[in-house]
């Protein structure tokens, strides 16, 4: 029996999930791509495999933003907003605690997310992941670009149809009509084509080589030995680098784990969680580190440094140095210290001063959520002494994890870690749309309301929720940006135009007071903006695939 699909937020984004199962410990599946935990259950073989894990597990399913029952107001999400995602979900359903499964781009959340938050995950579960996912001399069996292009050309002209060559997820299924019609079904349900297309292209960026030796929970990584999507030494080459993994190599071609040999995935699975191998204390674990250094000729006085740690903490960060010239913050990830940087570059400038920051993602005793080792304040100077003012220069390791966050790198030095003495290449980061803004100087110190520019747009669609004529032009005033800027920065962002994301997120809030059920449709329609029922209606099942009549009757 398919569980009852509930909703909580993540910020301003809805996200979807359910719970089932009846065993002693929790299981978060991560599932990989694009998902849809309503059509997961219209597939037996799926069903049977999620039966089996319940009767060991509270099993968690959710779809990430932008995919599924989840709100699609946006098309892009970097791995760190889905591991926000997935930290919310627990939250939600009270686990403090969870066994990590991550499916192929699943994966890569998981792996982030174990090495970040250690004390949160029991173990991870992989099956079919990779590490990257283009060509390079250090990762080999990754697809070229040309080959890239092929999948990228696939979605655009045949998405969700057998022309896509679906059959190479499951070979073992290639000739069941009912199972690839499903499958079909299930992906086209799970993303739009620009959806779906930019996704994969995000995806053909991220790389998670070298967060792979923070990971230091229980680890099982399995992989099938012929399967086309990924190859098997991309498995091995991510356990190797997994201290204490367990690879698992299986037979098969199968590049989805429940249909093939799904009894010896589920053993093995079993056998796993079944081992006494929690680990409660541990020693380090990831962090991001962003510092900045104030060039100005006076250094800042005690209510200007209590200022910035409070921006600091809007961002979800934590001074832990600061002398009036320099300080040092821990984030929860790198688009957080990176999109924290970029406004305080800009409030600096109310002061008539400049920063140079600096910011770079390692693993790191767990004491350093208090203070900073000698070894990591020599990396982090190093960094600092290269940056121009006004600049944010950051690691390789941060690039890839940005994946999907609307700004722009260009490779900038390649210093020397003065610990180790390996080469790290750094980049600085452009946000486009900050370009030729003018800093009032007399403008008065504000904490920012909001994480992120997305976040800070949402927020003002919300405030104009019922306000008909909201427009493009409104929204640019009220954030002090160019329509060009706008434009460039949500396309970058969200995959949508200003006049989209409006529409979306209206539509969005409208189907949410639908659930609740105790308004009309017509009310609904007034209160997120529609002056017109019918056209709401109209852009309602266009957006949803469901009139609004009709979404009220199925969940009747």
């Amino acid at each position: 029996m398919k569980p009852t699909t509930q909703y909580t937020k993540n910020s301003r984004i809805n996200i979807a999930y359910q719970v089932f199962g009846s065993g002693a410990i929790d299981l978060v599946y991560i599932p990989g791509w694009v998902s849809n935990i309503d059509w997961m259950w219209g597939c037996p073989e799926l069903v049977n495999f999620f039966t089996e894990l319940g009767k060991i597990a509270r099993v968690i399913l959710f779809d990430k933003r932008g995919t599924g029952l989840s709100d699609r107001v946006t098309e892009l999400s970097t791995l760190e907003e889905r591991m926000d995602d997935l930290r919310a979900v627990m939250d939600a359903v009270g686990s403090e605690k969870a066994v990590l499964f991550g499916h192929s781009e699943g994966g890569s959340v998981s792996a982030l997310f174990a090495a970040t938050y250690p004390k949160r995950t029991i173990s991870l579960i992989t099956f079919g992941i990779f590490a990257k996912r283009i060509y390079s001399p250090n990762y080999p069996w990754a697809p070229t670009n040309e080959e890239r292009q092929l999948v990228y050309d696939m979605i655009e002209n045949s998405w969700g149809s057998g022309e896509m060559n679906l059959e190479s997820l499951a070979p073992s299924k290639a000739n069941d009509r009912v199972f690839m019609d499903w499958l079909a079904n299930y992906l086209r349900s799970g993303a739009s084509p620009s959806a779906a297309l930019v996704l994969t292209k995000m995806n053909t960026e991220v790389d998670i080589i070298d967060i792979l030796g923070s990971i230091k929970v229980p680890t099982l990584i399995m992989q099938r030995t012929n399967d086309i999507d990924v190859k098997i030494e991309e498995g091995r080459f991510i356990a190797e680098r997994i201290e204490g993994a367990r690879f698992v190599e299986l037979e098969g071609d199968d590049h989805l784990f429940w249909v093939g040999n799904t009894k010896e995935v589920l053993d093995h699975m079993k056998a796993f969680i079944s081992k006494e191998n929690i680990v409660e204390n541990y020693e380090q674990q990831l962090f991001t580190i962003g510092a900045a250094k104030i060039i100005s000729d006076q250094r800042l006085n005690q209510s200007q440094q209590e200022f910035f740690t409070q921006y600091v903490e809007q961002y979800r960060g934590k001074v832990i140095e600061s002398d009036g010239q320099k300080f040092i913050a821990t984030f929860e990830g790198p688009s957080k210290a990176v999109n924290c940087g970029l406004g305080l570059i800009e409030t600096a400038k109310t002061l008539n001063a400049q920063l140079v920051l600096g910011v770079h993602i390692k693993e790191s005793p767990v004491d350093e959520a208090h203070f900073i080792s000698e070894e990591t304040n020599l990396t982090i100077g190093s960094i600092l002494e290269q940056a121009n003012p006004n600049q944010i220069l950051v690691t390789q390791t941060v690039k890839y994890l940005l994946s999907g966050s609307g700004l722009s790198f260009y490779q900038n030095k390649t210093i020397f870690d003065p610990n180790t003495g390996e080469s790290i290449i750094l980049y600085s980061v452009i946000d486009e749309s900050k370009l030729d803004l003018q800093i009032d100087t007399t403008y008065q110190l504000q904490l920012p309301k909001n994480d992120s520019f997305l976040e800070n747009v949402l927020q003002h669609i919300d405030d104009h929720l019922g306000d008909e004529f909201f427009s493009v032009e409104i929204l640019c005033n009220e954030l002090a940006i160019s329509d060009r800027q706008l434009q460039r920065k949500l396309k970058a962002i969200t995959n949508k135009s200003p006049i989209q994301l409006i529409s979306s997120v209206r539509l969005h809030r409208a189907k949410e007071l639908l659930l609740e059920g105790e308004l009309n449709i017509s009310e609904i329609a007034y209160q997120t903006g529609f002056s017109n029922p019918s056209y709401f209606s109209k852009s309602f099942k266009k957006e949803f695939g469901i009139t609004p009549s009709a979404l009220q009757q199925k969940e009747l």
